[in-house]
């Protein structure tokens, strides 16, 4: 296992000298290559250049200059970002190799930071979707148990920060796509506002509902990792300029007077609902009362509306990129995609602008609830992890927005900053999760709760056992 359980926890061993950088990234490789065949965490791995830099990290550390804030941290990269040691592929036998070149402003932030990039990280195809065994990509396993998916579609990262195969991995959200597999694998996962983070070199899904975010094990982690990863940059027109800050500096674990409203939104998960939710739900609300928040009822505004409107958006908007190559290569598609993204076509323009009309009125009704209250608490979904054997129907109702078990599109749909965290395991041993949801440009705020809860709680803490070896995993 990892030698560090957090990032946070790794930065401050490097700073004491008790650890050094290549020991970080030597013990991340290991779990790496115990781990991945099992999990199919990465797509490429960066092993020679990973120990390279470390070793240059730990020179410039003892040489006395001065370190970034994630020098000599092992991170990973969502196959869909660019980097500049291997073309991105989407994990798809469609996308031209020519379109990924160099670092994507994300991970050129991240390098000038001083992280370790050790590979790139699997995802459902073109961001959206679920597996499909007939392709020449890795399956992605939950490390919690192997026969279960990670959720999508930052599968790879999700997974490879709950083994401690990194510290911390880039994630990209457009339905929820950082937060189901940060919920379905045991970690935190923030998809921050619409347009705080730049989105250039990443390959688009939805162009007006795409999110780049941090995923790691702590609200600390991603909130050290937001302070690199924010602010405006030129190459992305919707990157908005608007001030960043250090945002680790708000986390007192202290909520005195902070309002959190809660909407359980059980009234849509209906018997979807996992029997442990109620009672992991209660106990996490009671650690935020004792942290010294008042929590109160409230009801999202519009939520199926905005819900449908993100499927809507999302579709028509990828069917827009993918419209040419679906009519000339159709086979070489994924078939979840071919029929998530094919889906589009039953959209007409009318529908696309009643769906951004739609969006406009559930953000203003939002807007209003947030005079209320400074936090949004839900599910993040309100099931754990499908097994594969249930995934065919899982993902399907999921496409369709027939089943009211998962709860991130309508952030999504809206664009408010999302945090998700871990609230302890249901009666199979997998992971449950909450999300709190902020004001736009408040990432300060909900990662304040999620840390402020997480110094009462370990469940981000835990680690899954792994145990079988890859010749007793089902196929």
């Amino acid at each position: 296992m990892s030698i560090a359980t957090t990032l946070s926890d790794a930065a401050a061993a490097l700073a004491a000298g008790t650890t050094t950088s290549t020991e970080l990234v030597t013990a991340a490789i290991a779990v790496a290559d115990a781990h991945d065949e099992q999990t199919g965490m990465f797509l490429s791995r960066f092993t020679d250049q990973a120990l390279a830099a470390a070793a240059a990290a730990d020179a410039d550390r003892a040489a006395g200059r001065e370190p970034g804030a994630l020098a000599g941290i092992p991170i990973g990269i969502k196959d869909i970002i660019t980097t500049s040691e291997a073309p991105s592929t989407a994990q798809s036998l469609v996308l031209d190799p020519a379109w990924s070149h160099g670092d994507a402003v994300v991970v050129q932030r991240l390098r000038d930071a001083g992280a370790i990039i050790l590979g790139k990280l699997t995802t459902m195809e073109f961001a959206i979707g679920s597996p499909d065994a007939t392709k020449p990509f890795p399956i992605p396993r939950n490390p919690w148990n192997l026969q279960h998916w990670t959720g999508g579609s930052s599968s790879g990262s999700g997974s490879a920060v709950a083994a401690g195969a990194v510290l911390g991995a880039l994630g990209t959200d457009t339905g929820g796509s950082i937060r189901i597999p940060a919920a379905f694998c045991g970690i935190t996962g923030l998809m921050p506002t619409f347009g705080r983070v730049p989105k250039s070199g990443c390959v688009p899904l939805g162009y007006s509902l795409d999110h780049i975010g941090p995923m790691a094990r702590s609200a600390r982690d991603c909130a050290t990792m937001l302070t690199v990863l924010a602010g405006h940059h030129p190459s992305d027109h919707t990157a908005i300029d608007t001030p960043t800050s250090d945002y680790t500096t708000t986390l007192t674990g202290d909520l005195t007077g902070l309002r959190i409203g809660v909407d359980r939104l059980a009234r849509y998960a209906l018997e979807d609902e996992d029997p442990a939710l109620p009672r992991l739900w209660d106990d996490a609300m009671d650690v935020l009362r004792a942290r010294g928040a008042r929590i109160v009822d409230i009801e999202l505004p519009f939520y199926e509306e905005m819900t449908i409107a993100d499927l809507v958006i999302m579709f028509g908007e990828a069917l827009a990129y993918h419209r040419g190559d679906l009519q000339t290569r159709w086979g070489d598609y994924f078939a979840a995609t071919r029929t998530t993204v094919g889906s589009g076509i039953f959209y007409g323009g009318a529908d696309y602008v009643q769906a951004q009309r739609c969006r406009r009125v559930g953000q203003q009704a939002l807007a209003e609830l947030y005079a209320d209250v400074d936090v949004i608490a839900t599910p993040t979904s309100s099931t754990a992890a499908p097994s594969y054997a249930d995934m065919d129907g899982f993902v399907e109702a999921l496409a369709s927005g027939t089943t009211g078990a998962m709860h991130t599109g309508y952030w999504d749909t809206t664009g408010n900053p999302v945090l998700c965290v871990p609230i302890g395991f249901n009666d199979a041993g997998l992971p449950m999760s909450m999300q709190l949801a902020g004001r736009p440009f408040e990432e300060a705020t909900v990662l304040r709760v999620g840390d402020a809860y997480q110094a009462a709680s370990d469940w981000h803490l835990r680690s899954p056992a792994m145990t079988p070896t890859a010749a007793e995993v089902p196929a």
